[in-house]
């Protein structure tokens, strides 16, 4: 029987800050200025005391409120003690068995397990550590520390071992990281580590007996990539059933410890670093610098009445409200919280969701990648945009015609007209592309082109009628604005009553 995998995400998001969590150093990605944004407390110097920045809190606390987490009224800070060359105190200051939010829930879809909520343990905020860099050439290089993020408001989100593939673990972080960015709490530039995830991941093996093997626990540190995350977790769950085939060590056995391991993308392989600290190690104890910090009934009603509406359920929404498959609404939700409110105005200007989802997805995201820009700055605004829409959903224009349209007002845009309604109208007079209700003038049309196209005419007859296709070209070049699927039927009805 093959193996279940067992994986629980340990992901860790750099807040939004002006500044540090306990210091007035700017909290700013600056790798190319090392050890500038320091100060006496981010550096843990003699008498340096730190105070809590309560906007960090503020943006914790709606994190946790957007995954669904128990909110401690009471929650108080602890020094986690180590070392390490990028830790200049030689401790950290984190929450232990007090954090600030516990027992919350995502909701993630795949194709494999469709939709699961995986469990949150808790989340809860921490200061964050420096950078080691070291030189990797073989040639005996130097290594160098940069303590330019310490100190930087670190949420650590710390989920249940209920993830069940590496497919489910990637949609876990991309669901989180959609999450993050829509409330605002941080950019989640997993390049800058502005969120990075270490996946803890051991296998249960089904034995013939019927019992249930557990191998030894491993951590993967420091994964940087949706695609890192679930590269490491399936090489890593191969390399355990091997292991586990060769020398069938479980959980549990004498001097089995869970391990720490590394990634690297360059080899696809895990490979050893440590053996796994337990909270004993680290000898935590309350911070006696730093005051416990209580939260009111007020505070939390004001941060949850400030909150937008969460990405999953405004993708629900969608389905409902506007007809949308789950994949275009994902499509639409993925591109941002501007990008769904251009979608949502442009839907209910024009009356149809399908239609106004097919232009967003197709010719305006087309748009933005070619001329590089946001939704924000798009020279079609939403009026514009579900003006023209609605011009196919009441039959006054074909698609075919509303995307030359389209063009223009971009075309226009771009030499200096503005895109307007009243620009829609003048395109639409100067190049003919009205729907044409004339069906005397279409059906003389349509007699000319039958004329001309007698063999075409005998085959409709017989029953092909694919026949009709050089027929309704030749009607449409004389009739611009004709709907071509009226054409089509027209001829036919037109040949068969002939």
């Amino acid at each position: 029987m093959k193996p279940t995998v067992v994986v629980g995400l340990e992901v860790h998001v750099q807040l939004l800050t002006r500044t540090k969590i306990f210091c007035g150093c700017v909290n700013r990605f600056n790798p190319d200025a090392p050890n500038t944004q320091t100060c006496p407390v981010c550096l843990g110097l003699p008498g340096a005391l730190p105070v809590m920045n309560e906007e960090a809190f503020r943006l914790s606390l709606m994190t946790a409120m957007a995954l669904n987490c128990e909110l401690a009224r009471f929650t108080k800070w602890d020094r986690k003690q180590y070392y390490y060359p990028d830790l200049p105190k030689a401790y950290q200051i984190s929450q232990y068995d007090l954090p600030f939010s516990h027992d919350g829930w995502l909701d993630v879809s795949t194709d494999d397990c469709g939709s699961r909520k995986i469990r949150i343990n808790r989340a809860h905020l921490e200061e964050d550590a420096g950078k080691n860099t070291h030189d990797e050439s073989g040639r005996g290089g130097d290594s160098q520390v940069d303590l330019n993020r310490c100190g930087t408001p670190l949420l650590e989100i710390v989920s249940e071992p209920d993830i069940r593939s590496a497919a489910e673990a990637k949609a876990y972080l991309e669901e989180l990281h959609l999450l993050l960015t829509y409330i605002g709490v941080s950019d989640c530039n997993m390049q800058e580590g502005s969120l990075r995830c270490d996946a803890n991941v051991n296998l249960h093996i089904e034995q013939d007996d019927g019992e249930t093997i557990a191998t030894p626990i491993v951590e993967v540190k420091n994964l940087n990539s949706f695609r890192g995350v679930e590269a490491a977790i399936t090489y890593e769950a191969e390399r355990q059933q091997k292991e586990f085939a060769e020398t069938g060590r479980k959980l549990g056995d004498p001097g089995v410890e869970k391990e720490t391991r590394g990634w690297s993308a360059e080899r696809n392989v895990t490979f050893a670093q440590r053996g796994k600290e337990e909270a004993s190690d680290y000898r935590y104890f309350p911070d006696p610098d730093l005051m416990p910090v209580t939260v009111s009934d007020e505070q939390i009603t004001a941060i949850r009445e400030s909150l937008c509406e969460f990405p999953a359920a405004r993708r629900s929404r969608f389905e409902q409200d506007y007809g949308l498959s789950n994949y275009d609404a994902s499509v639409i939700i993925n591109q941002g919280e501007e990008f769904a409110d251009y979608f949502e105005s442009v839907a209910q200007g024009c009356g149809d969701g399908k239609q106004a989802a097919n232009w967003v997805t197709q010719n305006v995201q087309r748009e933005l990648n070619e001329r590089q820009l946001e939704i924000d700055a798009f020279p079609v605004c939403t009026e514009v945009l579900s003006s023209l829409l609605k011009r196919i959903v009441d039959g006054e224009l074909t698609v075919k015609g509303a995307r030359e349209v389209f063009d223009e007002l971009l075309t226009g845009h771009d030499a200096g007209t503005p895109a307007s309604v009243d620009r829609i109208t003048s395109i639409i007079d100067e190049k003919g592309l009205a729907v044409s209700t004339d069906t005397g003038e279409m059906d003389a049309v349509i007699d000319a082109a039958m004329a001309a196209h007698e063999k075409a005419v005998e085959d409709i007859r017989g029953g092909k009628l694919q026949a009709a296709g050089p027929l309704v070209g030749a009607v449409m070049k004389q009739l611009m604005g004709a709907d071509p699927k009226t054409v089509r039927q027209r001829i036919i009805d037109r040949v068969k009553g002939t």
